[in-house]
């Protein structure tokens, strides 16, 4: 019995994981180095690849940054009362509740150019949807818990007896946070990054609905995959592919190496 489960967890590893990284591979490399080359160089891969770059580094940066302080205020903030903290939580968790297509929706409906404020700032020159800051919108809707359900645990675990005695030695709120929360609150401010940074790469639905998938202009690597699929374009798209892969390999041995670093500290 125990040989059989065992078995029978190598074959779906395999069948769900190295099966198809391996196809990727192959798919990549089947006109070899020159034919990856192609599908890499071209124009709309670049772009599509720069575009995903700069949508990655600018929602870590600001999930970073909304999320640390979101999850403090949740769980130092003692002028919050219990229903609303509740309801900041809920709020926080609705990206896993909700389809990210469901989000990239309502993203439309809020900020597109047939709702009110969408057509504000049309008006005023600043378009939102089916353009940059629409993806980078939609794609920090579905990422933003993720710091925020990192840093928590750590906030909790540790209490607040350091903090309230550096503040009763005379430290400012940003002191305190420099030099006593930040050195304890770091690795999963690390952790919550990295894990950011996987799902932004791969965000796919709610962009797909919000940038409209214009080639060299709204396109990214994964809805630049979409359409090379619908092409029929296999290699093409096994390429790009093949390069979110790697990045996400890259990723996880970054994880793995942050897991250590805790560990030891």
């Amino acid at each position: 019995m125990r040989k059989l489960t065992i078995g029978l967890t190598y074959a779906v590893f395999f069948i769900l994981l190295i099966a198809p990284l391996s196809k990727i591979v192959t798919g990549a490399f089947s006109g070899g180095l020159v034919g990856l080359g192609k599908a890499l160089g071209r124009p709309e891969a670049i772009h599509a690849l720069l575009m995903t770059g700069s949508i990655v580094v600018i929602v870590t940066l600001l999930n970073a940054l909304f999320g640390i302080m979101l999850a403090l205020y949740l769980v130092r903030a003692t002028w919050l009362s219990g229903k609303i903290k509740s309801l900041l939580n809920s709020i926080v968790d609705l990206p896993y509740a909700v389809s990210p297509v469901i989000g990239g929706l309502m993203i439309v409906l809020i900020l597109g150019p047939d709702s009110i404020i969408g057509g504000f700032l049309e008006g005023a020159g600043f378009k939102v949807v089916y353009a940059f800051p629409g993806m980078v919108i939609a794609t920090l809707f579905v990422t933003f818990p993720l710091m925020v359900r990192e840093v928590m645990p750590v906030l909790q675990e540790i209490g607040t007896d350091q903090e309230q005695a550096a503040s009763t030695l005379g430290a400012y709120g940003w002191m305190t946070f420099r030099k006593v929360t930040w050195p304890m609150i770091r690795w999963a401010v690390v952790y919550g990054m990295v894990l950011t940074i996987a799902r932004s790469l791969g965000e796919f639905g709610a962009v797909l609905v919000v940038s409209g998938n214009i080639m060299n202009r709204t396109q990214t690597a994964t809805t630049l995959v979409y359409q090379d699929v619908e092409n029929f374009n296999v290699a093409a798209a096994s390429g790009v592919a093949l390069v979110l892969a790697a990045f996400s390999a890259g990723l996880l041995l970054l994880m793995e190496w942050v897991k250590k670093r805790k560990e030891v500290h």
